[in-house]
């Protein structure tokens, strides 16, 4: 993990060993004061000389700025680069995401890669942070400690071989014991978001049943859950501290045992004895501060697995085969024996042999009931998905010989769940194309017939949508967003039934602006109302994943049972109506 994270290191390198450098340059000066205060006390105390007494202190001062610089030093280095570090690496995790085709984003909710995004590199930036400053700084306190503590008293310093091996013996167990806990509480943390996500999401559903008080039990099952994980993990390391306590104290009250002795029969002296006591402090800290640090890693291991995990997923899409110089001239569609299945291990076909062509320009309706794989016919010809077997064809190129942007910056796709973006209505149209001028924007309204409510609007075409246009209608939305398509003038149209939430009368004047407006555009339309498709040039009807008939409107009403039936029952519906 270290050789796929450290790239995103890149920039702040030289920060990073700087800030090495200072918190090695802190712990050495802290690390000198002790033996300064044991001369003051075995030289300049016991000969009552006051100029020593006076040039050590200043040699302390001195040492004590050196090392408050290098604290200041490690602090700021480590901050920027962690800052830096998280920010690359937050990048390089977001740009990877949007390389994913929807089959890849699959593979993990999307509370999961939020909970990757922010929750996991936080911790990870937080560790570079913390091993730049205590991770080093700990080590060389512990090794220059006890190399001082040895040259003082070599009989006193073996109380170290009792509790360094005790130290070492609880962290293993703790360590061990904690790392399975802190993988459990990331996928706890993806939980909780997972269900607040959903909830704000579908808020309308949730109150218009009256589900609320649902809802709320749900959510309190997810979060005591992630708080028993929390516990259980976390509930290690407040034990280990009690421990570390006791070892440290067993050990203190060893050295002034012993050490007392050694003074008080003359084979040592007082000064080094309270330097030997000031260096025993540093050791179990360092040791302390080591063990902190590696229940940290514990954590940060299980954080970098799962960002990982993301990084190294092979987009199922890519534009290995393509040539960059091809872009789409013209809209006409083939489909060559295809079939489609969303898993691998599946059984059966979404799609099961669809061999279709379609001439540029030509209006075609698609019918089906759910579940028929309409959308899944359309999704292969932007490559939101890919053929598992058989060719599609755009413009006389199989789809893979485009690049993914050449081949969907020659489509356009308008789905029955429209989508809209915080901002005005005019920055949302302009996802259509960015350098559409104020005049395109309101002749692309006009033929989506989406004028007629923006015009009422206090503001216009500078009204602000909400987050996911919750402030429109489900019928506003989706004009909206036709209008968007409009904009990128696509060779091929794809309304997936996005026109489901208008009126009939409005459905029909949305298909006339399209055919002048859009002349030589390929439109592939999916709807349930046969109203919306009849007057196509072609009409397919799907069912269970294979084209059941094509024709005209006459056609089919001659030789498909199945568009026969939905045109009788749906003309039987407009009777009672009237």
């Amino acid at each position: 993990m270290l050789k796929k994270l450290f790239p995103y290191t890149k920039g702040y390198r030289l920060l990073i060993l700087g800030g090495i450098l200072c918190s090695i340059l802190e712990s050495v000066f802290e690390l000198l004061l002790p033996k300064a205060m044991s001369n003051i006390v075995d030289v300049g105390m016991a000969n009552g000389d006051r100029n020593y007494i006076l040039a050590m202190g200043l040699r302390m001062v001195l040492l004590a700025l050196a090392a408050l610089a290098g604290g200041i030093g490690a602090a700021l280095f480590a901050a920027r680069a962690g800052m830096g570090f998280g920010a690359q690496l937050r990048q390089a995790e977001y740009e990877q995401v949007q390389r994913f085709s929807f089959a890849n984003i699959e593979h993990f909710s999307t509370a999961s890669l939020i909970t990757r995004l922010t929750n996991d590199v936080a911790s990870m930036q937080v560790t570079l942070m913390m091993c730049m400053r205590i991770f080093v700084r700990a080590p060389v306190m512990l090794i220059t400690a006890l190399v001082m503590a040895l040259t003082i008293s070599l009989d006193l310093s073996q109380v170290f071989l009792v509790s360094i091996p005790l130290l070492g013996l609880g962290v293993i167990l703790v360590i061990t014991k904690v790392g399975p806990y802190f993988t459990a509480l990331q996928k706890a943390t993806d939980d909780v978001n997972l269900v607040v996500q959903e909830d704000l999401n579908a808020i309308r559903v949730v109150k218009s049943f009256v589900r609320e008080d649902r809802e709320r039990e749900k959510f309190a099952r997810r979060s005591e859950h992630l708080r028993d994980t929390a516990m259980r993990a976390f509930g290690f390391v407040v034990i280990f501290m009690p421990l570390v306590t006791l070892i440290m104290g067993g050990t203190i009250v060893a050295i002034n045992w012993i050490g007392g002795h050694y003074v008080f029969n003359g084979l040592m002296l007082s000064g080094d004895l309270i330097a030997f006591f000031t260096y025993a402090t540093e050791i179990l800290t360092s040791l302390m501060m080591v063990s902190m640090v590696m229940m940290m890693l514990t954590r940060s291991i299980a954080c970098a697995k799962r960002i990982v995990e993301v990084l190294d997923e092979k987009p199922e899409i890519t534009d290995a085969a393509a040539d960059n110089a091809l872009t789409v001239e013209n809209g006409s569609i083939r489909f060559d024996h295809v079939y489609f299945k969303y898993h691998p291990t599946a059984e059966a076909w979404n799609l099961d042999d669809v061999s279709l062509e379609i001439p540029s320009g030509a209006t075609v309706g698609i019918l089906g009931g759910t579940g028929s794989a309409k959308t899944t016919l359309v999704s292969l010809i932007p490559r939101l998905y890919e053929a598992t077997e058989g060719t599609v064809s755009v413009g006389g190129y199989d789809v893979k010989d485009y690049t993914m942007e050449a081949l969907r910056n020659g489509c356009a796709m308008v789905l029955q769940k429209n989508t809209l973006f915080s901002g005005t209505i005019a920055e949302n149209l302009r996802w259509g194309r960015d350098d559409a001028t104020d005049e395109e924007l309101r002749q692309a309204c006009a033929v989506a017939c989406a004028d007629e409510f923006i015009d009422k609007m206090p503001e216009g075409y500078n009204t602000r949508i909400e987050r996911g246009g919750s402030n429109v209608s489900g019928g506003q939305k989706q004009r909206l967003c036709i209008a968007r398509a409009i904009l990128r003038r696509p060779k091929i149209l794809i309304l997936d039934d996005s026109t489901s939430a208008v009126d009939t009368a409005t459905d029909a004047r949305i298909r006339a602006g399209l055919r002048t407006t859009l002349p030589g555009a390929t439109k592939l339309i999916i709807a349930q109302r046969i109203t919306s498709v009849m007057d196509a040039d072609l009409i397919i009807v799907m069912d269970d994943g294979r084209i059941s008939a094509m024709g005209t409107h006459g056609e089919l009403m001659e030789r498909s049972q199945i568009y026969r039936e939905v045109y009788q029952s749906q003309q039987e519906g407009v009777s009672i109506d009237g």
